[in-house]
């Protein structure tokens, strides 16, 4: 178990650059080029979050260190805020920094409704991109139908 066991131990500096570092970077460079704002919603708040985190442990570096866990806290925590499964840090936004934001700066307005954006925010960014440019082809309203159908067959395929 020596090897598994190394692997095991710093897990965290193997893995954690990659999670925490070059995806989200490849992510928002991608989400820059993409029209839609989902994209730069989940990764923009990514960046913020992580930013904070790293804040937090410059200042309690002292006291984390007392804590061997910590590192594997950070890592498993920003997974969640980047992988695509869970898409965390739109999650987030939505569910908390949302609130405070339309509180302070007013409504903003939008192209997509709530369920809209629901759905495009499940979407891979290609598959977006697509939906985007069948919207402007076609309207919001064959986008609902679409939706409706999806839902139809989904419901179809459970029974």
């Amino acid at each position: 178990m020596g090897v598994l066991g190394a692997i095991a131990r710093h897990l965290d500096a193997i893995v954690g650059p990659g999670v925490m570092l070059l995806y989200p970077l490849y992510a928002s460079m991608r989400a820059i080029e993409s029209p839609t704002t989902l994209d730069d919603q989940q990764w923009l708040t990514y960046w913020v979050l992580y930013s904070f985190i790293t804040l937090f442990e410059l200042s309690c570096s002292t006291v984390l260190a007392w804590f061997p866990i910590w590192p594997y806290l950070k890592l498993v925590f920003c997974m969640w805020l980047v992988l695509p499964v869970f898409n965390g840090a739109a999650y987030i936004y939505a569910n908390i920094v949302r609130k405070y934001v339309k509180n302070i700066g007013g409504s903003v307005s939008s192209t997509y409704s709530e369920a809209h954006k629901k759905v495009l925010q499940m979407m891979s960014l290609d598959a977006r991109k697509s939906v985007e440019r069948y919207i402007d082809t076609h309207g919001l309203e064959a986008f609902d139908q679409v939706i409706k159908a999806a839902e139809i067959e989904a419901r179809k395929q459970k029974h």
